[in-house]
């Protein structure tokens, strides 16, 4: 006798990897990527391996055996949808950060309200692990407020290459306070993620007072890109919070407690500010209701990704983001990325890539 427990398998899988609300280097990995990390614990039964019906149960699961690449496919097909989300985000510059943040927490409460009735977890979560889903709730939210910041303040692939440096701040954070190891490839990549942040900032007092002097949005430029580094770093607590909870508490419940937060959070800083306003535009509208769909929609794809495909591979093609963020900016705002945006993309994309792969081959042994 012995247990069969598929779902079960692929849910803790699903936990194995975090992913701005990840939120990646960025961490600002999009806050979204966050969202979908843990899963409640495995509901598994026994079964004879020579009966019949265990025979019958082998073959059916040989043959909803997914295709090979089509976990990396739903990676793609997420990261694609992050991105034109984020492109939307962009495109409504007439709307406060924190009320595009609001319209994406109304639209996700309305779909996830459901799920937790049909999934009877309930919506405050288990007495031990509620101070952690508050955290988590306040933390993966100011990530999504401050990319979406990010985002109007400076270009899109800034904003996407300096929320990739996530790994690096979950590494520096998981060592503090969950007591993992960094090892000196560790400090290698963080070495490498902040020589890209620099070289896409370029501060006057190592790049000379010309540079600041040739670009009049450059203060504009500098303070998009601490906003998108301050992402980076709540998008890392987030993760490290859920790597806290485990799989002791639903992903689902995990998520509520992200918008409904993130929703409160947002009304009370518009009040304060006086920005609460509809968008007068009906196009405008129509991508606040875009972003919503696209965000949720990158969720999905990417928690299915996770179920059916190992971590590593999965960090590796999300360094996509990057590459659609800087083709959307090209194509959309015409704006040429410069060759310190390039140089200081390959040296963040250099720091995720090493630290997916020595996460993967970490794994496999």
């Amino acid at each position: 006798m012995r247990p069969l427990d598929d779902t079960g398998a692929a849910k803790r899988q699903e936990s194995g990897l975090p992913l701005m609300d990840i939120p990646s280097p960025g961490s600002r990995l999009e806050p979204a990527a966050a969202e979908v990390v843990e899963t409640p614990g495995p509901g598994g039964y026994w079964q004879c391996p020579s009966s019949p019906c265990g025979s019958r149960a082998q073959q059916e699961a040989e043959k909803k055996a997914p295709c090979p690449g089509l976990g990396l496919f739903y990676t793609l097909l997420s990261a694609f949808l992050f991105s034109v989300g984020s492109l939307f985000v962009k495109k409504v510059q007439d709307i406060h950060a924190v009320e595009i943040s609001a319209f994406r927490c109304v639209f996700q409460m309305l779909i996830i309200i459901p799920c937790l009735i049909y999934r009877k977890t309930g919506f405050i979560g288990p007495k031990g692990q509620r101070i952690y889903l508050l955290l988590r709730g306040v933390l993966g939210s100011n990530a999504m407020i401050l990319l979406y910041y990010a985002y109007q303040l400076t270009s899109l692939a800034d904003a996407t290459v300096i929320s990739f440096s996530c790994p690096v701040f979950t590494s520096i954070i998981a060592c503090i306070f969950l007591k993992e190891k960094y090892s000196p490839w560790d400090a290698l990549f963080t070495a490498f993620t902040i020589t890209g942040v620099i070289l896409i900032v370029r501060p006057p007092f190592l790049f000379g007072s010309e540079v600041a002097e040739t670009d009049k949005d450059y203060s504009v430029h500098v303070k998009g890109a601490l906003v998108a580094l301050a992402h980076a770093v709540f998008a890392a607590m987030t993760l490290v919070i859920l790597r806290k909870i485990g799989t002791s508490v639903d992903y689902m419940l995990s998520i509520w407690y992200y918008v409904i937060i993130g929703l409160i959070e947002c009304v009370i800083v518009l009040s304060i500010l006086g920005e609460w306003r509809l968008p007068h535009c009906g196009l405008d509208r129509l991508f606040l209701i875009l972003i919503g769909m696209f965000g949720l929609g990158g969720q999905m794809f990417l928690a299915k990704a996770l179920q059916i495909e190992k971590a590593g591979p999965v960090a590796l093609m999300k360094t996509m983001d990057v590459v659609f963020a800087f083709i959307f900016q090209i194509i959309f705002f015409n704006d040429m990325p410069s060759w310190w945006t390039v140089g200081g993309s390959l040296c963040v994309i250099a720091s995720s890539t090493g630290a997916a792969i020595r996460k993967w081959c970490h794994s496999t042994k």
